[in-house]
């Protein structure tokens, strides 16, 4: 029998799976692997920077990153930046080059929040996107375009830090973007063990509609922000290599839990916001176990099939299904060891907060995400 065990707080759940049976030789440490998994969220995709520096401080190296929308931005610049030695430099420095300069630091964050994000929404972030109009005044045209932001400047800001030859050509980090097919409402997932990944692909993961940002057209297909699907890139990971065990860690940008009610609707619709971004992979993660408990108990029933004598008939029916049993065998078996998730919390209630890009959120954004993630590394 196995054992499933949670301890689940609102920063951070720990997962352990306990095997009574014998590992096999697929299951050893070799076929382990780590993954980093980053979500989307606009702005608030600075908060993942500052986790991944505590990270690299602890010396945790990547096997995967998965990421979508803002979280497939980072994914690409830690799988691919240009100079490895300073990666942790280098995703600090694309997120300030991201931020804008126009909002005053020092005003109070109740205000400077409403200021950064009337400026991102008239007249766009440099570095990111800009209204497709050239001119601060892109609702006029909302009703003629599909579209209001044009996302060309980040994918310019992001050919500066990724090296997408060096990403293609290395084995040591596999990157997994999600994206959306809007005409099929279909995931769409671009991985660089199976594909080669250019800026094009990293960018079609955040054509984000409800705010207005541009899709992507890529290999033939019209792309979208991967969160619609999934704002938690987790199953990617596991389908990606279902064979291998993996030690994950998970970046959730969204706070699951709050014990505070709204106060008005801004409130709610914010509550709401957090609720359909969350992490929800814990139903995900249960069924990895699922399926490795049944698929341990095949094997362990084909051994003794194999080993047993059957009569002629029964032998024959046996080998028959041979073939159907080493597909179903070889395909998963996978297991996740254990999960560390850092979760971003709220003091405050802002709808628009992800588009807040003005230098001192951002730096407030890193430096949050640094000072979690090293609290929760230090109790494991």
């Amino acid at each position: 029998m196995g054992r499933i065990e949670f301890v689940i707080n609102p920063k951070h759940y720990f997962f352990i799976y306990s095997r009574d049976f014998e590992l096999s030789s697929k299951t050893s440490e070799s076929k382990c692997e780590t993954v980093l998994i980053l979500q989307g969220g606009g702005s608030l995709g600075a908060y993942e920077c500052g986790v991944y520096k505590a990270l690299d401080e602890h010396q945790i190296a990547f096997d995967m990153v998965v990421g979508t929308s803002i979280g497939a931005v980072n994914a690409s610049i830690i799988a691919g930046v240009k100079n490895p030695e300073k990666r942790v430099e280098q995703l600090e420095n694309f997120w300030y080059e991201l931020s804008e300069n126009t909002t005053p630091p020092y005003l109070p964050d109740g205000i400077r929040k409403y200021f950064s994000t009337f400026y991102s929404t008239f007249w766009g972030t440099p570095n990111f996107a800009l209204p497709v109009t050239g001119w601060p005044n892109p609702w006029m045209i909302a009703n003629v375009k599909p579209f209001l932001y044009d996302n060309t400047p980040l994918k310019s800001t992001l050919s500066k830090y990724v090296d997408f030859n060096f990403l293609n050509n290395q084995n040591k980090t596999r990157l997994i973007i999600t994206a959306v097919d809007i005409q099929k409402g279909s995931p769409v997932i671009f991985d660089s063990k199976q594909q080669k990944i250019d800026v094009d692909h990293v960018i079609s993961s955040t054509g984000f509609p409800f705010y207005g940002i541009k899709w992507t057209k890529k290999d033939g297909k019209y792309l979208w922000d991967g969160s619609l699907m999934s704002n938690t890139p987790f199953r990617e990971a596991i389908n990606a290599s279902p064979i291998k065990d993996k030690i994950v860690y998970l970046v959730s940008l969204f706070p699951k839990m709050h014990d505070e009610l709204p106060k008005n609707m801004e409130e709610s619709w914010h509550r709401a916001r957090d609720i359909m971004n969350s992490d929800k992979t814990e139903h995900n993660i249960v069924m990895s176990h699922v399926i490795s408990r049944y698929l341990n108990l095949l094997k362990n029933m084909h051994s003794i099939l194999s080993n047993a004598k059957l009569d002629p008939k029964l032998k024959t029916e046996f080998q028959d299904l041979e073939g159907e049993y080493c597909n179903l065998a070889t395909r998963r078996g996978g297991v996740i060891r254990d999960i560390t998730k850092i979760e971003r919390k709220e003091e405050t209630h802002f709808l628009l907060e992800d588009a807040d890009f003005s230098k001192k959120t951002i730096s407030k954004l890193i430096n949050e995400g640094y000072k979690d993630a090293h609290k929760i590394l230090k109790k494991n």
